[in-house]
């Protein structure tokens, strides 16, 4: 799991953020009741490439269609959150 930690670190130094979707669906069974989906990952805005690939294979894949996707966003590492390092100490 600490790779994907690295993974993720990694990410966020790029610009990555922590982006929340409420996708609102139709029932397939029942078109005229909405249902909610909640999706959560690491996207760039405001473009949101993974948002949109998750979004392509629900059209694609998924038989509720799409009603309204609504977009939250949270930067959890900033530039001021990274401090250089001025020495390294080695301990034998």
């Amino acid at each position: 799991m600490a790779g994907n930690d690295n993974h993720t670190l990694i990410q966020q130094l790029e610009g990555y953020r922590l982006t929340l979707a409420e996708i609102h669906y139709h029932m397939p069974d029942h078109p005229k009741i909405l249902q909610t989906f909640i999706w959560q990952d690491y996207d760039l805005a405001p473009r949101y490439p993974v948002l949109g690939r998750f979004l392509g294979f629900w059209v694609e894949k998924i038989e509720g269609r799409l009603h309204s996707v609504y977009v939250a966003r949270k930067q959890l590492i900033a530039a001021q959150d990274i401090k250089t390092v001025d020495g390294q100490f080695l301990i034998n």
